[in-house]
């Protein structure tokens, strides 16, 4: 086995045997990075000297008997909107081509506490916007199993550069479905924790209320051990919830039998691929092999979550977007040719500086918080999100999560839905629910489709990371789906 095929779990233990260096390893996913990533373009930057600096430190203090953390000399790479001081963070956007984060995201500090070696940022769909990862200003990032698809997005830098080992795993952020879908399509694992549980502080905002910071890992356990490391209450993000931390590691090898799992008949529709269906419920029948009670229930309002998403999300990102006007933040237009007073400054320095998929979502949110049509639209979907919120709750009195797909569909090629943003939008189908609903959900890889890695999803009761993780980790257990995408050998 390469060093860089190693799990999190597997790395650590060498780590803190000193069977084997964070030298050692940084070097070995260095070296990866130089013989795939050209195919993949997983990463926007890549800090070499940096990461070798901070892991020949991490060496000299494990040295002295100063192991803390699994995390500890483990090389990991953060979606490029998540703030790392010093390091350029784009956001996958022109408009902040050139700018420098001033200070640490709160989950960037607490990793850098727990002794990680930053490799560097990856790539995403601008502003986090898509599902694809074709909409960044920089580069298209390619799918590690077949490099004529896509990753998914928009984490999709993230999952494919774990995916193919050129990070022991990953930061990404999801808003609708941005950790898991890229996670499904990449043969990967994907976390999003409950809304509250990770604080949001130095992740460039889209959709404030959705918005969520979450691992993708390489197993299940792999996600545990980060989540630890990243959970919990922070003074500079006050929607983060100030509950205790357990250790998601604890509970992962408690025995599934008698656990009540849900199957929402709205999640298997006609559209839907049949090989990723019959994938899925594979995976339902394994879960109930393993003592799972599963049973039918009904989640009526998921038919309205994702029309409801796509008003409330572009009316939030228009807003958070509105800061970058080329005069407090961002590229700006000023000196140009034709720009001679103020209003010309904010529109070419926007038109320049944002994509059309940024442009598109700008104006669908603005018209919709406009006079006449604010409650028309916008009131209108909160209310909806609050049905979902609320279906949510009651379908937990019935089980204890639910599963279901995690895509309708494998990952499908590059250019595909350029064309149409409806079609692209409808990828998020089986995700935005738990965002609307703020509870936490999973991608865990169930089978192989024509090469491709198929997920299933599972959806917890709010904060009940703990029982998800369990529940996927006797699965991944059972089931054994670590794949290999044929990228893995050099």
């Amino acid at each position: 086995m390469e060093l860089f095929e190693l799990t999190l779990k597997e790395a650590a233990q060498k780590i803190k045997n000193r069977e084997l260096s964070s030298l050692e390893l940084t070097e070995s996913f260095l070296k990866r990075i130089d013989q795939v990533d050209g195919k993949i373009s997983a990463f926007l930057d890549v800090e070499k000297e940096t990461a070798l600096k901070t892991a020949e430190a991490i060496d000299q203090k494990i040295k002295k008997g100063e192991y803390h953390s699994p995390l500890m000399g483990v090389p990991v790479a953060l979606k490029d909107n998540i703030l790392a001081k010093g390091l350029k963070t784009t956001a996958g956007s022109k408009i902040l081509k050139d700018y420098q984060a001033s200070y640490d995201a709160t989950v960037t500090k607490k990793l850098k506490k727990a002794g990680m070696v930053l490799l560097g940022k990856t790539n995403l769909d601008e502003f986090a916007m898509g599902a694809s990862c074709e909409n960044s200003a920089f580069q298209k990032t390619k799918n590690p199993y077949d490099l004529s698809r896509v990753p998914g997005g928009s984490s999709g830098g993230s999952a494919a550069a774990v995916a193919a080992d050129e990070c022991v795993f990953a930061l990404g952020s999801d808003t609708g479905g941005s950790v898991r879908q890229p996670a499904a399509f990449c043969g990967v694992v994907g976390l999003k924790p409950t809304y509250g549980r990770v604080s949001r502080y130095g992740l460039i905002a889209l959709a404030s209320s959705f918005d969520q910071i979450g691992p993708i890992t390489k197993t299940v356990e792999d996600a545990a051990l980060v989540l630890n490391q990243i959970a919990g209450k922070d003074a500079y993000d006050s929607t983060s919830v100030a509950l205790a931390v357990p250790d998601y590691t604890k509970e992962l090898k408690k025995e599934i039998k008698g656990i009540k799992i849900g199957i929402p008949k709205e999640y298997f529709v006609k559209g839907m691929d049949k090989a990723v269906e019959k994938s899925v419920k594979e995976a339902i029948a394994k879960l109930e092999e393993l003592g799972a009670k599963v049973q039918e229930v009904s989640l009526p309002y998921t038919n309205y979550a994702l029309a409801a998403y796509y008003i409330i999300l572009p009316a939030e990102a228009s807003a958070n977007l509105a800061r970058y006007d080329g005069i407090r933040y961002g590229y700006s237009a000023a000196g140009k040719k034709n720009v001679d007073d103020l209003f010309s400054v904010y529109s070419r320095s926007r038109a320049d500086g944002f994509g059309d998929e940024v442009k598109r979502r700008i104006m669908i949110g603005t018209y919709s918080l406009s006079s006449g049509y604010y409650d028309a639209y916008y009131i209108r979907a909160q209310k909806v999100k609050a049905l979902v919120e609320k279906e949510f709750s009651e379908v937990f009195q019935k089980v204890d999560l639910l599963a279901t797909p995690t895509t309708p569909t494998v990952a499908f090629r590059l250019g595909e839905k350029l064309a149409n943003p409806l079609t692209m939008y409808l990828s998020d189908i089986y995700t935005v629910s738990a965002n609307m609903g703020g509870v936490p959900a999973i991608s865990v890889p169930c089978a192989m489709s024509n090469g491709l890695p198929v997920g299933i999803q599972l959806i917890g009761k709010p904060f009940a990371e703990s029982q998800i993780l369990n529940v996927a980790y006797q699965y991944e257990q059972t089931a054994n789906w670590h794949f290999t995408p044929f990228l893995s050998s050099p």
